[in-house]
């Protein structure tokens, strides 16, 4: 349990924690730093509070025992693998408040089912979705404008595929 005296969670702070399973995050925290969680595969949900409007650059990155992850309201960025190989995400819930879907962001999250990509967001980012072997659907709101190169590549179970009026580049 994090104090709420604590503004900022650091790069690498929990990084190789594989035995940490839960984390509560208080609400006076803003950002989550690069790396902050890092390969702790014991970790199995987290929420983000409120406060959080930053979550940086693979920030849980191989936590492979994820299998869900509350986003809130405050983040309008998802940073480059910040969700990469968290193989047991089954399921993410984008907020309207995200603009943009970093590169790798949800690569290698081969339990991801289904996403839906809300109309806040206007571009998706390179392999944002790669290898993401189990997913199946693809909704991607009206405000998204561009779609990386290899945003879906290697999702062979994908069947269903929505994609708004406003995109003018498909990778």
């Amino acid at each position: 349990e994090i104090p709420n005296s604590v503004t900022r969670i650091g790069s690498h702070a929990f990084a190789y924690c594989s035995g940490l399973t839960s984390v509560e995050i208080p609400n006076s925290v803003t950002s989550i730093g690069s790396h902050a969680f890092y390969d702790c595969s014991g970790l199995t949900s987290m929420v983000i509070p409120n406060s959080v409007t930053y979550i940086g650059y693979d920030a849980f990155r191989g936590c492979s025992s994820l299998t869900s992850i509350e986003i809130p309201n405050s983040v309008t960025y998802i940073a480059d693998e910040a969700f990469s190989g968290c193989s047991s995400l089954t399921s993410v819930e984008i907020p309207n408040s995200v603009t943009s879907i970093g590169e790798n962001a949800f690569s290698n999250c081969s339990g991801l089912t289904s996403v839906v990509i809300p109309n806040s967001v206007t571009s998706i980012g390179i392999r944002a979705f790669f290898v993401c072997y189990g997913l199946t659907s693809v909704v991607i709101g009206n405000s998204v404008t561009s779609i990386g190169d290899w945003a879906f590549w290697n999702c062979w179970k994908l069947t269903s595929v929505e994609i708004g009026n406003s995109v003018t580049s498909i990778g």
